[in-house]
């Protein structure tokens, strides 16, 4: 076991990017209510805009986090998913349900919560817009059910989701009585942005994706400026097929075990085109190979949380913090790139 405290050191980035965070948003909060005069809406519009893209970086590392933890020791890592939960707004924990359970494992099938098949305007930049507010409330009976079955199976992990969502939502009911509309644009309505954005990142790394195959079953972007921002986020497709190797590895895992096999289509250079392309003009929905999209039977969700066992060793690093051992994880890294980048 290292004697260091981060398992990589890439990740003292993520350090300073959720201090950021904090700077950005409680700096705003207690500028607003001690100095009126920075009440100017310009001000305030460009200075709310920040801290929702603030803590949409904050949603990736959560993301990160729960697929592998930054910290060599599991107390470390506990904790952390405290602060991250204050810098997301909801439990860092329930992430874990309908990301790695239901998402990671079933795929774009009836047991994916977050299936891109849920959505159904004509319109493609509809589907991107409102699939947040369509999947939300399925994510949630899931979660509602696991936490229900962790109570009794995994007590641990439980009472890390317990304390975590006391702590987020005193902390957010505490700012809106302290001063309401400073709460609204500094704290909820960032987390409300983040959440949207993390959960809707979905449509564009799997609508109109080959699930069924090796390696074109996500859509990854690779360039650099919106990787450096987002911890790697746009190596979905190498994501997906090591969900729990460290987000420093991604780029060299893909090229080495991705780029040689993928549609070329999944494999973009510019998010911003692609963006423009996919829901703008000509906007219309299509598979990855250019053919026209047909849209699956609706079909309604199929539970997955009675299927889970906890001593299943394939559920070993799903457990956010509550994972297994970090010893276990460093022994089954790929190590396609450069060993320097452990700590």
């Amino acid at each position: 076991m290292s004697s260091s405290l981060l398992r990589y050191k890439a990740d003292y980035r993520t350090f300073v990017f959720v201090a950021a965070y904090f700077i950005i948003t409680y700096g705003g909060f207690l500028t607003y209510m001690f100095y009126p005069e920075s009440r100017v809406w310009y001000i305030m519009v460009f200075w709310c805009i920040v801290a929702c893209l603030s803590a949409f970086s904050c949603a990736i590392i959560v993301h990160n986090t729960i697929h592998c933890p930054i910290f060599n020791q599991k107390s470390h890592n506990k904790i952390f998913q405290y602060i991250l939960s204050l810098a997301y707004g909801y439990s860092v924990s329930a992430y874990v349900p309908g990301h790695n359970f239901s998402h990671h494992k079933e795929v774009q099938t009836a047991k994916d919560n977050m299936r891109t098949s849920k959505v159904r305007f004509k319109w493609h930049l509809l589907n991107q817009l409102f699939f947040f507010f369509i999947v939300t409330p399925d994510l949630l009976k899931a979660e509602k059910k696991f936490v229900a079955k962790m109570k009794q199976d995994k007590r641990e992990w439980y009472t890390q989701w317990r304390a975590e969502m006391i702590l987020v939502h005193t902390l957010r009911i505490l700012v809106l009585f302290i001063n309401l509309p400073a709460a609204l644009i500094f704290i909820w309505g960032p987390h409300l942005y983040a959440a949207w954005g993390v959960v809707s990142t979905n449509v564009w790394q799997h609508d109109g994706c080959d699930v069924d195959h090796k390696y074109n079953h996500s859509r990854t972007f690779k360039g650099t400026f919106l990787n450096y921002f987002l911890f790697n986020n746009g190596y979905h497709g190498a994501h997906h097929d090591r969900p729990s190797l460290h987000w420093s590895l991604l780029p060299a895992y893909h090229d080495k075990n991705i780029e040689p096999h993928i549609h070329p289509n999944l494999s973009q250079k510019n998010m911003l085109t692609y963006l423009i392309k996919a829901y703008i003009y000509p906007g219309k929905r299509l598979n990855y190979d250019g053919s026209p999209y047909v849209l699956a039977d609706k079909v309604p969700d199929e539970d997955w949380v009675a299927d889970i066992s906890v001593s299943d060793k394939t559920h070993k690093y799903d457990f956010g913090a509550e994972e297994g051992s970090v010893d276990d994880i460093l022994q089954t890294t790929d190590v396609s790139n450069p060993s320097s980048d452990l700590v």
